[in-house]
């Protein structure tokens, strides 16, 4: 077997040089809450693929199903010969996300293509152009979703001109809010809408319920609620994009569901289905049902094997309450996180819900981000053994999303190497 070493220098001449990686060694096998190397070495793994691996890698049950459905057919494509597993994940999601309405659903292959056809599905249903997003958003590399995200570097630096008819408002970000209630935070953006769109122009209004790349921004309480009765008034598809917290991420199905917030539509990919591309759009059928025949779907959207992967996923996520699994995980690691906080003056804050938290670091007294402790501090654990990612529009925010089958052992391992990294 080549080495890792050797596989880095196969790397520089095959792969382009703009796909990074977070480590220099290569992955051998994963599973549990570990990911080993070529050379044997081993990662306590708290990115689970960057959110991905809700259900761990190698899930006997996604597994299983996945060799069973490889012997099958592979690959029909949905649009020319259907295929059970297809109709049964779209019952899945439409039994599972938020609200008692009728639903349907369409499956794709990537979050920013559920993004991109939530866009679409609004747009054509509503007769409307402008799409509403927040700063420090993150919705996916495509054109358009690039458009919908905040940041510039590394994802929309010099690959330009974007599409037209985005708006983009403040977020409720309490650490940087000054205070603003949910309430007031939502105010505030829905008055810059109103004066510099017009509600009437409105399509959709996009937001993570929980921002991912963004830094883990958790909203003040009552913005979600505010946003969604605004938008019902103002006849705006609210879209709850739930493609990094959703499957149990946060101790819920959905992040939504922590405030009692039902969407229009609500984009899913990246946990639903064990490491298999697979993404969805499921919402009110009236919405969904808008679209002429053709107007959605692809190649490979919904392809039987994810499929097969995805009903496996939530089968496991159910067997096994990965719910609770994740409000424990959250628990424990915002107990250790809190405490090292307290010692530490460069922790402004520790956020998030379930097992998706994070700390944002800064200068000690200050609000300055401090991205340069966040990359010295994630390289430490790296190089101890413990599979880290930043993030944040700022570059300064330590994000941990371990998979929701992580062991308490392995849990209290990676806190260890956590803990030590900070000293």
């Amino acid at each position: 077997m080549a080495s890792s070493e050797e596989l880095h220098k196969r790397r520089g001449a095959a792969v382009a040089r703009g796909v990074g990686s977070t480590i220099s060694s290569y992955v051998d096998h994963a599973g549990g809450g570990t990911i080993t190397d070529v050379e044997g070495r081993q990662w306590i793994d708290f990115a689970a693929g960057i959110a991905v691996a809700n259900v761990g890698n190698s899930a006997p049950r996604v597994v299983e199903a996945v060799k069973a459905q490889v012997e099958r057919f592979t690959h029909t494509c949905f649009m020319v010969a259907p295929y059970e597993s297809y109709v049964a994940v779209c019952e899945q999601l439409n039994a599972i996300t938020p609200g008692e309405h009728e639903k349907r659903s369409a499956l794709f292959n990537s979050g920013a293509e559920a993004v991109e056809n939530a866009v679409k599905i609004a747009r054509h249903a509503t007769g409307r152009p402008a799409v509403v997003v927040f700063d420090h958003a993150y919705h996916g590399r495509t054109n358009l979703t690039m458009a919908l995200t905040a940041k510039n570097m590394p994802y929309k630096h010099r690959f330009g001109p974007f599409a037209g008819e985005i708006y983009r408002v403040p977020m409720s970000y309490p650490l940087r809010d000054g205070g603003l209630s949910g309430a007031e935070a939502a105010a505030r953006a829905i008055e810059m809408v109103e004066k510099q769109v017009g509600a009437e122009n409105v399509a959709a209004l996009l937001i993570e319920p929980i921002q991912g790349e963004g830094g883990f921004v958790v909203p003040a309480p009552g913005f979600l609620p505010a946003l969604r009765e605004w938008a019902t008034a103002a006849g705006v598809v609210f879209v709850a994009d739930e493609i990094q917290t959703g499957f149990c991420r946060t101790g819920q199905w959905f992040a939504c569901e922590h405030e009692q917030v039902v969407p229009d539509l609500i984009t899913l990919a990246k946990g639903i289905a064990g490491g298999l591309p697979l993404a969805a759009v499921t919402g009110r059928a009236e919405l969904m049902d808008a679209v002429h025949v053709g107007g959605l779907g692809g190649t490979y959207g919904g392809n039987p094997i994810a499929c097969a992967a995805a009903l496996a996923s939530i089968e496991t996520m159910r067997k096994l309450d990965l719910t609770g699994a994740a409000q424990r995980i959250g628990t424990t690691m915002a107990a250790r996180l809190r405490t090292l906080a307290e010692r530490d003056p460069r922790v402004a804050e520790v956020r998030g819900r379930g097992a998706m938290l994070a700390v944002e670091l800064v200068q000690p007294g200050t609000l300055v981000p401090d991205p340069a402790a966040a990359a010295a501090i994630s390289a430490a654990c790296h190089a101890a053994g413990l599979l880290t990612l930043t993030c944040g529009t700022y570059g300064n925010v330590l994000r941990f999303l371990p998979p929701l089958v992580i062991s308490d052992e392995e849990l209290a391992r990676g806190l260890d190497i956590l803990d030590a990294a900070f000293g």
